[in-house]
């Protein structure tokens, strides 16, 4: 069995130049579904929130759900899209077993939001990244395959499905083809939806938790030897749950199409599933076309022209989008571009953000979020939000360090303990009786204890070493298990009547 050797990174950008492309596909935060009046609240019992609308029983007919529209208008206005004065839907013809009419309504030749722009900010240079458009939709259900190994149909020895999310209203956002990005391509892609997640967020149209599912990503690659003038053939890693694996799904397919092209062999489009475990991708099928879909227009519904007027006004009430957001605390916080964009970098705006809102101040906040517990985040190899530790309770840390009750070597350890699930800062250090001790009679109690049981080393200091202090110190930091250091080594000396 012979095994493909990848080439490494370097070489790859080398010598081939990678296009990347990027659909994602958001799951709006309506009450009801996209053409009939069935919840849309995650979980519940596998088949209880559906309807004959959205199981495509005869006789049933759908209805176009005004609350999705508007916020498919919006997210287009946030990305600088032309709105489209007349829009239809199509029905998309294939056969997927979550799928219970065996068509999809979406949007096709008409979509309702086309032409527009994001722009991301990687290592300080504004990438633009075009919008090619922004459609509506409805979800699919979901497959269960179980008795397999891979929770894959292949092995399973059973499918169940679950029509409960059959109907979600669905938007799918398609960029246009991104060249250009070379060894960046990767970082740019996570940038792009880490920017465009933070501007649905904003807009209030999605949670948009990856995790759940609202969120999801297909990741189009190619690559083309590098100075020509034609692309490559892309595939399609599909259904991409997390920022970090939008990141290792595009360099994974990097690494492995050069290593077909290096061994003579041609890329299929196909499209291509992403394994979290070992950051690899593999074949799931052959990549159809439009004409594969047959695709005609929604008999059922009737065109969509959205109101100039209207527009103009979804227009003017939209909220402050990230990127003006994002200057406008670099101002508030004092930071300068650097130190802006590691915190982008980490992830962290957000959180620290609120933390400041917890009662904290940004330099506060920010040495947590970019300090330990972005050390902890990357060990675990999880995003910055999921690392156990939330806004108020680092808050809540840092505000005990500013009272004097926690030093920094306390407030890691009960920040330890934070993010394991013991409880709020305030109760970690009770429990645990972390308290840094200022009160001066017990440390002057312990001061004189170490000093009587160190004769030789408080001689030494009575004679001008002062540096033996430091045996004396810890010693003192030893028994009170939280006294300040600089307060114990100022009682020590005061004691031994030595100038510090």
């Amino acid at each position: 069995m012979s095994t493909t050797v990848l080439p490494s990174y370097d070489e790859v950008v080398e010598r081939y130049a990678p296009v990347i492309g990027l659909e994602t596909h958001v799951e709006l935060g309506t009450n009801t579904k996209m053409f009939c009046g069935c919840p849309t609240d995650f979980g519940g019992e596998p088949n209880t929130r559906v309807c004959p609308v959205c199981l495509g029983l005869p006789g049933s007919l759908p209805v176009a759900n005004k609350a999705a529209i508007e916020a498919t208008i919006r997210i287009g206005l946030a990305l600088n899209c032309s709105i489209a004065s007349w829009s239809r839907f199509a029905r998309k013809n294939y056969f997927y077993p979550d799928m219970p009419k065996n068509f999809q309504i979406s949007q096709y030749d008409e979509p309702l939001c086309v032409d527009g722009f994001l722009d991301v900010e990687v290592d300080g240079e504004i990438v633009r990244i075009g919008i090619e458009r922004v459609h509506l939709e409805e979800d699919t259900g979901k497959s269960l395959h179980v008795g397999g190994a891979t929770g894959r149909i292949q092995g399973a020895t059973e499918s169940l499905v679950d029509y409960n999310r059959a109907g979600i209203p669905l938007v799918e956002i398609v960029t246009k083809p991104i060249p250009g990005t070379g060894a960046k391509a990767p970082i740019v892609a996570r940038a792009y939806v880490t920017e465009l997640r933070d501007v649905l967020r904003t807009l209030g149209v999605s949670d948009v938790r990856m995790e759940e599912g609202s969120l999801r990503c297909d990741v189009n690659t190619s690559l083309s030897p590098a100075g020509s003038a034609e692309w490559g053939t892309r595939t399609e890693t599909k259904n991409v749950n997390s920022l970090r694996s939008v990141e290792r799904a595009v360099r994974s397919e990097m690494l492995r199409q050069a290593a077909v092209l290096d061994g003579g062999g041609r890329i299929v489009q196909e499209t291509r599933h992403f394994h979290e475990d070992s950051g690899d991708t593999t074949s799931g099928r052959s990549k159809e076309t439009a004409t594969d879909y047959r695709y005609f227009p929604e008999p059922d519904l009737v065109p969509l022209a959205p109101d100039s007027a209207w527009v103009a006004e979804l227009k003017a009430a939209l909220p402050e989008l990230p990127r003006v957001h994002r200057r406008r605390l670099q101002q508030d916080w004092g930071l300068s571009d650097h130190d802006m964009q590691s915190v982008l970098n980490a992830g962290a705006v957000e959180l620290i953000e609120q933390t400041v809102a917890a009662g904290t101040t940004p330099a506060g906040a920010r040495k947590w979020w970019l300090g330990e517990l972005s050390r902890r985040a990357n060990e675990a190899g999880v995003e910055l939000s999921a690392v156990g530790a939330s806004p108020a309770q680092v808050a809540e840390l840092q505000l005990l360090v500013d009272e004097g009750k926690l030093n920094d070597k306390l407030a890691r350890t009960v920040l330890e303990a934070v993010v394991a699930g013991e409880g709020s800062p305030r109760e970690i250090m009770a429990a645990r009786g972390l308290e840094v001790v200022s009160d001066t009679g017990a440390l002057t109690t312990a001061v004189d204890a170490a000093i009587e049981a160190n004769p030789d080393i408080a001689a030494k200091v009575r004679d001008g070493k002062v540096a033996a202090a430091g045996a004396l110190v810890g010693a003192v930091m030893k028994s009170t298990r939280g006294a300040d250091a600089k307060t114990v080594r100022s009682l020590i000396l005061s004691r031994l009547g030595v100038e510090g």
